[in-house]
């Protein structure tokens, strides 16, 4: 294939700087919807046969303890269970000092049976996080991240050269911000599911990265004194049938697990749906062409 991937770089970096600044906005303006193990309280999951819409069970369960008034309800779709609806039905209870508190196992069996008279449902599972285990975990989620990005900083960089290295980082930072602004604009739960699959996103974007950067270096050695903006285009239309092939495998995968899961599953299923296409595009189109003003020779 003969494509000018590099002569367009600009059109697609333009297009990358869009997505991220509509990304930063919706960080910002609407945030996340985080789920159990980042904001702490307690969660019960009910299904029942009745047909009641979010609205209907928030108005039976406000009257049953105060922290109910405000309870994050949410109505979980999963594919072959049409004839039952399933709720996530969070509270965050307070002591007296106002410090998010877990429930003593007399109180989720009180609570749990008042739910179910209310709904006419079935509790299956009540979870629960402390506010201090939310706090740490949400702390070492972040830090995972990060010290991932370093990592592969490093690799990369004593692998081929230090502009290349900071190319990768450049394209997954990129790739993490994108995916993390789906997750924002659609509201999906941001759980530990959900940095599961940016985590797994990182490693597979990288690896589509490394395998241009193998051909570059290969290309540049081989054909010494070319320009080196031809010898990454030559390099991306090398590897572009194998990149499409291994996308589109590996989409049509988490594409099936998103449309059949549910629960958290559904979360880093929707991650890897999104990073994949995101990845598979920086790969080819942020990563290589971002370091050719840095990397004259090879």
């Amino acid at each position: 294939m003969k494509i000018d991937f590099v002569g367009k770089r600009y059109y697609f970096i333009a297009l990358s700087i869009v997505l991220i600044a509509v990304s930063l906005i919706s960080f910002f303006t609407k945030g996340f919807n985080f789920g159990l193990e980042f904001i702490g309280g307690s969660e019960m999951v009910v299904k029942t046969s009745q047909n009641m819409t979010v609205a209907q069970v928030r108005e039976k369960i406000s009257s049953l303890a105060p922290e109910f008034a405000k309870a994050r309800i949410i109505e979980v779709h999963a594919l072959g269970q049409a004839e039952e609806k399933t709720f996530s039905i969070v509270v965050a209870p307070r002591d007296e000092k106002g410090n998010l508190r877990v429930y003593s196992a007399d109180e989720k069996a009180e609570l749990s049976q008042k739910v179910e008279q209310a709904l006419n449902a079935k509790v299956v599972s009540f979870n629960e996080v402390s506010g201090d285990a939310a706090n740490e975990i949400k702390n070492l989620t972040w830090k995972a991240v990060v010290f991932t990005l370093l990592g592969i900083l490093v690799y990369v960089a004593l692998r081929f050269k230090f502009a290349f290295g900071v190319g990768a980082v450049l394209a997954l930072v990129h790739d993490v911000i994108i995916t993390l602004g789906f997750f924002s604009i659609f509201g999906i739960e941001m759980n530990i599911a959900a940095i599961a699959a940016l985590l797994t996103l990182v490693g597979y974007s990288v690896n589509d990265t490394i395998i241009v950067f193998d051909r570059i270096r290969e290309f540049g050695r081989k054909f010494k004194g070319r320009d080196m903006a031809s010898v990454v285009n030559d390099s991306i239309n090398s590897v572009i049938i194998r990149t499409i092939n291994t996308s589109l495998t590996t989409f049509f995968t988490v594409l099936m697990l998103l449309l059949f899961s549910t629960g958290s599953i559904k979360s880093f299923a929707f991650g890897m749906t999104i990073g994949v296409v995101v990845g598979t595009y920086s790969s080819i189109f942020i990563a290589s062409p971002v370091v050719i003003k840095w990397v004259k020779s090879l």
